[in-house]
């Protein structure tokens, strides 16, 4: 059929990719697939509880999701419903659901992140074996657990952990679809995708061309039928993802908290707007700093390759490209509906996509986003490793697997080589044994059976040795505030400025703790304050910026008001609402002077409600915290 099918049918050790839908196959294949799940579980899960609330931001939204349950199902920051996170909810009714059933812990919180990490891992073996096999999917696999920016999100409570994981299952479901033009698999993909867009908005519909185009081009079926069932998978895409925006929409507004992110209290603004399209070019109320003209970076097909996104997704980004050459070249005469090259169309199409979207956008992005790539990544280098293995007495085959090798060797000796004191002689030694194994790759076919066994193992372990380790430096170290990243902690995991948690101290300016990125949990005599006499009041407390609400509000475990969201910035509420609060005594006390950073858009309603405050009512600090009580 192709190159890449092609095999030494003298081998032992090959298997055919016939075989992939088959439910049992070579009796290695469970036991593999249990050790790697299990390694996924242990790497994501160990000392899991080191890393505190994480991202405070999200923990206190989930803590108010158990108090309230319409502050779950709106994804509120507090109980008392003020305002919503900045996103839809969807991630936020899982950890929500967890702190219900196990109490307000950052175990709670944390786990079904890690459980999301397991379950994506298993998930696409099952997808990439349907179509390559069980090498192909186990390598893949493996790819996928060992990725930085993975175990990053995986062991953290953003969002992005239920975006891949649903994403993976929308392309378990079109693989599905593929093998015999199933408009019910098909649909499933993108009801799929559309409760991925309930997770993190218009980022999940980056797969869309990919999974429509794989469709297209490769279902068994006219193309009459296959434009009418990628018509109804359009169709359960909006409907599982716009039956929240309906309900929100219709929903009275002095019913439900304010949209968290909008200047119009419009959850479409938030989607189509700061959290949509202005994400690419730059044009987002109320967002501070970055900008059009490259504020949050420079842009360009280098960007993945820039200190801050490298360490978490660029160890096998080349060999992902080269894989998706070799494949499409390989390839290039197969038949319309050979699944082999419709896997490298859906795969090569979400990795082509995300990244020109990820490298050119001009709005907001930060280092973690790259999780998004991962699944992608891993998809396209273990379907390529095991072909290209399984074809290497083709010359072609062997030079091209042999250059993927030397190409992740050299990358991997190049990142780490930022990091001289970490784990100094790794990368030199990751250079030389890749060179090695790239030769002995291109002549493996000429080698006995055992010596060839041993190159392959050598070659994994190489190719895995520079994801792998910097991986496992991520898991070690303990994560927090609102731009985690990727790596050892030699700065880069805790590095300062990165939104830490600061106990029991001001944490950000003018004594508002915590600041925009980050969260001071209160003192003893602070929560002491907070918690006395709060089942009087709506609030225990008021203060700017989400951040600085999340810590007083998980320290304390009452209602605080974030005036302004998440960047202060949101006309929520009005110095008007403020004031009639304050008057029908639902405030108890207001926190810091509200002195933070702002960009050149947004609401200022925050700066005015603080400065009626401070000229209306005495301060107190407590804790290191300026305190005004609004009852007096």
């Amino acid at each position: 059929m192709t190159l890449l099918a092609s095999r030494d049918a003298a081998d032992e050790d090959t298997e055919d990719a016939a075989t992939a839908t088959q439910p049992s196959g070579p009796r290695w294949v469970r036991p593999s697939v249990a050790a790697l799940l299990l390694a996924t579980a242990v790497l994501y899960l160990w000392n899991l509880g080191e890393s505190g609330w994480a991202n405070a931001f999200y923990s206190a939204a989930a803590q108010a999701g158990s108090v309230s349950w319409k502050a779950l199902f709106f994804g509120s920051s507090d109980a008392a419903n003020a305002i919503t996170v900045d996103k839809t909810p969807a991630a936020l009714w899982v950890m929500g659901l967890s702190t219900r059933l196990f109490g307000v812990n950052a175990w709670s919180v944390l786990v079904p992140q890690a459980l999301m990490g397991v379950g994506s891992v298993a998930l696409l073996y099952a997808t990439v074996r349907r179509t390559s096999g069980p090498a192909a999917g186990l390598l893949a696999g493996a790819v996928l657990a060992l990725t930085p920016a993975a175990a990053l999100m995986f062991r953290f409570n953003n969002p992005d952990s239920l975006l891949v994981l649903l994403l993976v299952a929308g392309a378990y479901c079109v693989v599905r679809a593929l093998e015999n033009a199933s408009p019910r698999w098909l649909a499933l993909a993108g009801a799929a995708v559309g409760f991925g867009f309930l997770a993190k908005m218009l980022q999940a519909f980056l797969v869309l061309p990919a999974f429509g185009l794989a469709y297209l081009i490769a279902a068994p079926t006219p193309v009459r039928k296959r434009l009418l069932h990628l018509l109804g998978a359009l169709c359960a895409t909006l409907v599982s993802a716009g039956w929240y925006l309906a309900v929100v929409a219709l929903w009275p507004a002095a019913d439900r908290p304010y949209i968290g992110g909008s200047q119009g209290n419009s959850l479409w603004e938030l989607a189509l707007g700061y959290n949509g399209l202005g994400r690419i070019t730059g044009d987002e109320v109320g967002s501070v700093g970055g900008g059009r003209n490259g504020g949050w970076g420079g842009t360009g097909w280098d960007r993945l390759f820039g200190t801050e996104m490298a360490g978490g997704i660029a160890w096998l980004l080349p060999a992902a490209v080269v894989a998706l050459a070799a494949g499409s070249w390989f390839t290039r005469h197969a038949r319309r509906t050979d699944r082999e090259r419709a896997a490298l169309i859906l795969w090569g199409g979400w990795f082509l996509v995300t990244a020109a979207v990820f490298s050119f956008m001009s709005g907001i992005i930060h280092a973690y986003y790259t999780i998004a790539l991962a699944p992608a990544i891993a998809a396209l280098v273990g379907t390529a490793g095991a072909q290209l293995w399984r074809a290497r007495g083709n010359p072609a085959a062997a030079a091209t697997l042999s250059a993927g090798i030397g190409l992740t060797a050299l990358t991997a000796y190049l990142l780490l080589s930022r990091h001289s004191t970490w784990l100094p002689g790794l990368a030199i030694a990751i250079l030389v044994a890749g060179l090695l194994c790239a030769i002995l790759v291109f002549f493996a076919s000429r080698l006995p059976v055992v010596a060839r066994r041993l190159v392959a193992v050598g070659a994994l372990v190489t190719v895995l040795a520079g994801t792998g380790a910097y991986t496992v430096a991520t898991a070690a170290t303990p994560h927090s505030g609102a731009l985690p990243s990727a790596g050892p902690s030699d700065g880069r995991g805790m590095r300062p400025g990165g939104g830490g948690i600061v106990i029991g101290g001001q944490g950000g300016p003018g004594g508002a703790g915590g600041g925009l990125l980050g969260t001071s949990l209160p003192g003893e005599n602070l929560t002491a304050l907070l918690r006395q006499d709060s089942a009087k009041y709506t609030w225990t407390a008021a203060t700017v910026g989400s951040n600085n609400a999340a810590g007083y509000q998980l320290g304390s475990g009452a209602p605080v008001m974030a005036v302004g969201g998440f960047n202060g910035t949101d006309p929520a509420p009005t110095l008007e609402q403020f004031q009639e609060y304050v008057r029908s005594g639902r405030i108890h006390y207001f926190l810091g002077d509200g002195m933070m950073m702002r960009g050149e858009t947004g609401s200022d309603a925050a700066e005015r409600i603080a400065g009626w405050v401070a000229e209306t009512y005495p301060p107190t600090t407590v804790d290191g915290v300026t305190v005004y009580d609004l009852t007096r």
